[in-house]
């Protein structure tokens, strides 16, 4: 076995690899960039090594740097986790050619499946079915948009190498075509250093399902079953489960069988994954062959048990795989959620900036199920501009779909991340949606269900009643806490009144609070109640409460009378008042946000790339007016409605802050 790995890769996944190998007893080298110096994986490696500045064109996908970092760690292999160089057949060759081991698959079967016109070619001959396209090179935009009449709207636009939701485009008409082929060949060549393009049908109400394969350099292979991962926005997936709620055991099987020929096909040895795009009739199209570990890995690890890092490593030493297909079963379901540094509000859009508060939920074994926290940050960290947004992935297991999801909720409430936009309260909207509950969703989940995008969760009348009354009885333990500290005479707690007003999401509640010893009553104007109880002290931003014996998790700040809390995806200012201070809170005027509505604010963190018009330009609803380029995405920003240009506060290479003026209009 190798004493010593290196992970050319940085962020969680690097930490994921470097648990793998310390359970090995193997030692680990992290490489990484100016940005990097103080990141988690630098700091939990045995040992690291500097390769250049911030942009990944220059420190993380130079082979050169890279094969530097191998020979003076003396590292006898390498993980190269996903993206970067996990699918460059030259970093292949480049080790081989130095003696130093890939735990990944041989050169060959990179530029065979790595390339996704190749493998498609590939499947084709395999007589797998494939999702009709053009699977040539395209030279220009009209030819694009000439393919894409041919292959008829809506269409895929795809960077050849491309990865991450990154080069890719839906077109629906001969404008989007135009627009989606420049821009997926710009990311693909800043990405990736491989502008190559092509198109394919885009399939609607399709499900994306992919099979992990496993394979060893002895001819055998194994699939794990599958994960669905039908939850994205711009391409990119937010939610995973395994297995999939919507496949049967023979189409499993038939999925899984058809994977594991396709990679004996070319030759495969380590973990891989085949996507495939799945109809409403269980029809299955093979999209593409993932040549490496996939991000959402950790589901299929908790429902089988197999850690795929360490069969990875195992496979790269030349041991023969130690399971065969009738040991992997589907023990129980898993869940992960990423969580992005991104503003949902914003549609989706990145974040960066320092996590003053970074506190994930305990990990390992609970009543009712598994927490796992797959990160590489920590709290006082920064998430740069640099690199992908991701801050974590948090996996639940429990031994149904039900409970994993329950587990995971109470996760997600206990979460806290402060300081950046980050995605926890849509994640959170996402495991109480219905369809989501039920199973039935697709790729589209997002847009139909969010069609004005994400404004946030409402909650309904029986989750209101229980945080307002959890808020009631926070605020008894607070105003106990605020006599005592005023030195007050006498017993404090007569003192604290027992009537009350809560105020949330534009709802009053008239409460009675009957405290004792061991919690509080809360009643309620109209004869229900509910009784309170839990560990909360005024400071802590966690509650953990019960409501007639059911938890409830709540992130707490102080304001002015009350609380901001969040829960379930909501995040409510909720304010508890005497019944005269409620009465006059009634009468204050409502503050009004300022007017933007002519201006174009800039909704991210980026770099603006190109200005589409100039002052005085009357302008068209849905017209480009510029492209912004964040963490290496480019985001056209279109106008809202019809109007003329009154202003340009920005040009291309000026680097912008969040709202702030692109441009003003008449």
């Amino acid at each position: 076995m190798f004493d010593k790995i290196l992970i050319a890769n940085r962020g969680e996944i690097a930490c994921r690899v470097i648990k793998t190998a310390r359970k090995m007893g193997i030692k680990t080298v992290a490489v990484y960039s100016d940005a990097d110096k103080n990141a988690l994986h630098v700091e939990m490696a045995d040992e690291a090594v500097h390769i250049g500045p911030p942009q990944a064109n220059q420190s993380y996908i130079v082979i050169d740097k890279i094969m530097g970092a191998i020979k003076q760690s003396g590292a006898q292999a390498v993980h190269p986790g996903y993206g970067f160089l996990s699918e460059n057949p030259k970093f292949a060759e480049a080790l081989e050619a130095a003696g130093v081991a890939f735990i990944g698959p041989p050169k060959g079967a990179i530029e065979a499946m790595g390339d996704k016109i190749t493998s498609k070619k590939i499947a084709q001959e395999a007589k797998v079915n494939t999702v009709p396209g053009y699977m040539g090179l395209i030279e220009d935009a009209e030819e694009a948009v000439k393919i894409s009449n041919e292959i008829g709207y809506p269409v895929m636009i795809k960077a050849s190498a491309g990865g991450g939701g990154k080069g890719m485009r839906i077109a629906w008409n001969d404008e989007e075509a135009r627009e989606g082929f420049q821009s997926s060949k710009n990311e693909a060549a800043s990405s990736f250093g491989d502008d190559r393009i092509f198109i394919e049908k885009f399939v609607t109400q399709p499900r994306h399902i992919e099979i992990q394969v496993l394979c060893d350099t002895h001819g055998n292979g194994i699939y794990l079953n599958e994960r669905e991962c039908s939850i994205q926005r711009r391409n990119q997936k937010v939610v995973e489960e395994a297995p999939s709620p919507f496949l049967d055991p023979e189409t499993r099987k038939a999925m899984g069988e058809q994977s594991v020929a396709l990679a004996k096909a070319v030759g495969y040895a380590s973990a891989g994954t085949v996507e495939f795009i799945v109809d409403g009739d269980k029809n299955f199209y093979f999209l593409e062959m993932n040549t490496r570990l996939q991000v959402e890995h950790p589901v299929t690890e908790l429902i089988t048990g197999v850690d795929l890092v360490e069969q990875m490593i195992r496979v790269a030493n030349g041991e023969p795989l130690s399971i065969t297909q009738d040991d992997v079963q589907i023990n129980g379901w898993a869940i992960e959620n990423r969580l992005y540094a991104e503003d949902p509000y914003r549609g989706f859009l990145p974040s960066i900036g320092r996590l003053t508060r970074y506190r994930p939920p305990a990990e390992g074994e609970l009543s009712e199920g598994i927490v796992r926290n797959d990160t590489g940050v920590y709290e006082g960290g920064e998430i740069s501009m640099y690199y992908d947004p991701m801050i974590a992935k948090l996996c639940t297991w429990g031994k149904t779909r039900d409970a994993a999801i329950e587990t995971m909720r109470n996760a997600l409430d206990s979460f806290e991340v402060e300081g950046i936009g980050h995605n926890l309260p849509f994640v959170a909207a996402v495991m109480d949606h219905p369809k989501f509950m039920s199973g039935d969703m697709t790729t589209a989940f997002i847009a139909e269900e969010y069609p004005e995008g994400f404004e946030g969760v409402t909650l309904g009348e029986d989750e209101l009643k229980r945080v307002a009354a959890a808020a009631a009885a926070m605020n008894r333990v607070a105003e106990i806490r605020r006599t005592r500290v005023t030195g007050r005479l006498g017993n404090h707690e007569r003192r604290v009144g027992s009537d009350w007003v809560v105020s949330l999401q534009g709802v009053d509640y008239d409460v009675v609070i009957d405290a004792d010893p061991d919690g509080s009553t809360v009643n309620f104007a109209d004869g229900s109640s509910l009784r309170v109880e839990g560990r909360w002290t005024p400071g802590d931003t966690l509650a953990h409460m019960t409501l007639n014996g059911a938890p409830l998790v709540l992130k707490v700040d102080k304001v002015t009378h009350g609380f901001r809390l969040r829960t379930r995806g909501a995040d409510m200012r909720v304010h508890v008042r005497s019944p005269r201070q409620a009465e006059l809170a009634r009468l204050m005027p409502e503050k009004l946000p300022p007017d933007t509505s002519r201006m174009l604010l800039c909704p991210m963190p980026g770099l603006i790339v190109k200005v589409n018009v100039a002052e005085g330009d009357e302008v068209q609803e849905g017209q480009a007016l510029c492209t912004v380029e964040a963490m290496k995405m480019e985001n056209i920003l279109r106008a809202e409605k019809k109007g003329v240009v009154a202003k340009i506060n920005a040009g291309p290479g000026d680097s912008l802050a969040v709202d702030d003026v692109i441009m003003e209009f008449e």
